[in-house]
């Protein structure tokens, strides 16, 4: 073997000793990826649902709205015909009394309508403040992977020690999503 060749054979050796010194690193990086996608889908996820959430609180309080307006045209017609001089007393009295129920039944559908929006409104405000978490999971799980791929470029294991404690925290704030319920 001439002196070239076993140059050739030592240079190679090194090589493949720093490829399999940066194995972990790609590897991590691999995962990290994957992290990342799944936060992403996750947050996307739970926007639409805080989305869907304030459609259907929207639909609610228009309900309630129209309920209310309804209650309140009653009741203009109510004072109406307490102040109206009406021929026919007993018919008056009994539309009166029909207008009066309708009253009661509406002022009871107008406070379950009220409950039902504001329950709504707070699952969007907890679908937010669970999507705003996932966010800050993709960023830092984002932060992690590009800092632990400057590990390839220098060669220096300090990156990714560095880009894996943007990982976990960034794991932890994802966690942490769920527990917002």
């Amino acid at each position: 073997m001439e002196a070239n060749e076993a140059h050739e054979l030592q240079e190679h050796a090194e090589h493949g000793a720093h490829e399999s010194a940066m194995r972990p690193v790609a590897f991590t990086m691999s995962v990290l990826a994957v992290l990342v996608a799944i936060t992403t889908v996750l947050g996307h996820r739970t926007h639409t649902e805080a989305v869907l959430d304030q459609n259907k609180a929207t639909d609610q309080w228009n309900l309630y709205q129209a309920k209310k307006i309804r209650a309140n045209n009653t009741a203009l017609i109510q004072d109406l015909i307490s102040v109206v001089d009406v021929s026919d007393k007993q018919a008056a009295e009994k539309i009166a009394k029909a207008y009066a129920d309708h009253q009661a039944k509406w002022t009871s559908d107008l406070k379950d309508e009220q409950e039902k929006a504001e329950a709504l409104e707070k699952k969007v405000e907890q679908a937010e403040a669970r999507a705003n978490r996932f966010d800050l999971s993709e960023a830092l799980l984002e932060i992690g992977l590009v800092v632990t791929s400057v590990t390839l470029l220098t060669r220096s294991r300090v990156y990714w020690y560095f880009g894996m404690v943007f990982a976990i925290v960034g794991v932890i704030s994802a966690m942490t999503s769920f527990l917002r319920k």
